[in-house]
């Protein structure tokens, strides 16, 4: 049996012109779990990596944590839906910027609404596969994971497709896979054992990297 680490990104840069790079707490986040994963005796006989440059940033900062150098595979299929897309599908017009407790929460209030429909296949953001495309580009790296290997694995990705492969191993709702995908942390392990046939979740959405009052400040969900 072996076991899978799936890592959400760090601390993205969220408000900014560009979310697809690591804020400097995002660094430190990754960075302290490759520290974990060295001091735990946790290795990778490979990895499975997004294309998303906040996916690849992440990679290289855990290895550099760890001290090690991961096989790593390119994996398009883990990477994030488009948010400000299916935000569109339900609210057409220019949000404001997220510099406040209010419009961070109205974000995330149409976020959950866009998803909710196109999960149900009620609308299709623009430049965006259905959702039974997207969930079966994460199926395919579950299922590469259990043909190919039998030891520790590491995918990096973001919430959306670790919630849709948690979804997919417990057979959830959409609505429940929303409830997920909203409450991964960043630098988040999610951690499957699996054999050739099937997976197992064991843990979901864990920081044990963080686990000391010392990195209280450093959690972060966006």
């Amino acid at each position: 049996m072996g076991n899978l680490y799936l890592v959400r990104h760090g601390q993205a840069s969220f408000g900014a012109e560009d979310y697809d790079q690591l804020s400097a707490q995002g660094v430190r986040q990754i960075e302290r779990l490759g520290e974990y994963f060295a001091f735990k005796g946790i290795r990778f006989e490979a990895a499975l990596v997004g294309t998303l440059h906040r996916h690849t940033q992440t990679f290289d900062g855990i290895c550099k944590g760890a001290g090690v150098d991961i096989p790593a595979l390119a994996w398009p299929g883990l990477n994030e839906y488009d948010s400000a897309a299916v935000i569109a599908t339900v609210h057409p017009e220019p949000l404001g910027k997220p510099d406040n407790p209010e419009v961070y929460r109205h974000h995330f209030r149409l976020l959950r609404d866009g998803l909710t429909q196109w999960m149900n296949g009620v609308v299709s953001p623009r430049g965006m596969p259905t959702y039974d495309a997207f969930r079966q580009g994460v199926v395919a790296a579950l299922d590469h994971v259990r043909a190919q290997h039998t030891g520790n694995v590491l995918i990096v990705s973001s919430g959306g497709p670790i919630s849709t492969a948690v979804g997919h191993v417990l057979g959830t709702s959409p609505e429940t896979t929303i409830e997920l995908n909203l409450r991964i942390r960043n630098s988040a392990v999610t951690e499957f054992a699996y054999t050739p046939k099937r997976h197992m979740l064991v843990t979901f959405n864990t920081l044990p990297h963080l686990d000391h009052p010392d990195y209280a400040s450093w959690i972060t969900y966006a």
